[in-house]
């Protein structure tokens, strides 16, 4: 817990209650309430927005390391094939002379 949360205790929560009814008088408090919810609301969406978008991000890198070794992997295999295919071409070769 943070130590500026852990002063916020009964009496302090009390007394910063007191000072906002002061400023803002009782007829402000909904008002003010309301326009508190809302900008809540606002940030939980728009950090919900942006850990989609970090998601989605680390995601699209993860597909394109993923594509990347098929393609090698599908590229050494088209080598070990045309080497293969030279080596049986050479014995017949060989074969052929003896």
């Amino acid at each position: 817990m943070s130590l500026h949360l852990a002063m916020l205790d009964g009496p302090v929560i009390w007394v910063v209650l007191f000072v906002v009814l002061l400023l803002f008088g009782g007829s402000k408090l909904p008002e003010l309430a309301r326009g508190m919810g809302k900008a809540k609301r606002e940030f939980k969406k728009a950090s919900e927005e942006v850990e989609d978008e970090v998601r989605n991000a680390v995601e699209e890198d993860e597909r394109k390391k993923f594509r990347q070794k098929q393609i090698e992997e599908e590229e050494r295999a088209a080598v070990r094939a045309k080497i293969e295919a030279e080596e049986r071409a050479k014995r017949a070769q060989d074969g052929k002379q003896n």
